[in-house]
Parts: structure tokens; sequence; C-alpha cells
């Protein structure tokens, strides 16, 4: 491995000439940054399904009391 000149948390591999970053604290740090985004965008998800389920009850519900309401009459 050879150091990165100006980079001293990156080496790269001869064999492949790939560019790899040494600092594994920044790299948890980055899964730990991820992970909250990805529990984040799931939980997102969820409440627009919740969202979306109550939306189709309120309307079956607003139906249901129209059909009530033209048979009283």
């Amino acid at each position: 491995m050879h150091r990165v000149q100006g980079h001293s948390d990156l080496v790269r591999d001869p064999k492949t000439n790939a560019i790899i970053n040494t600092n594994t604290l920044e790299y948890d740090k980055y899964v730990s940054r991820r992970n909250v985004s990805v529990e984040n965008d799931e939980r997102v998800d969820e409440i627009e399904q919740n969202l979306s389920d109550l939306k189709g009850e309120i309307n079956e519900i607003k139906s249901l009391l129209k059909e009530l309401v033209t048979n009283v009459k």
C-alpha cells in the first residue's frame, strides 16, 4: 500500500490502483448516518402509508353516512 500524497487517511492499492480510506472512525460515522437516514426514510414511508389508509377509511365512512342520509329521507 502506498500513501496518497496530501491525504493521511488514504492509501493506494498497487495491484488494483484503488484508493482505500483507512480511517475506520469516519467510516463508522458514515455507516451510522446512513442507517439513521434509512430508518427515517422507512418511518416516513410508514407514516405516508398510514395516512393513505386513513384517507381511504374516512372516504368510506363519508360514503356510508351519505347513503344513510339519503335512505332516511
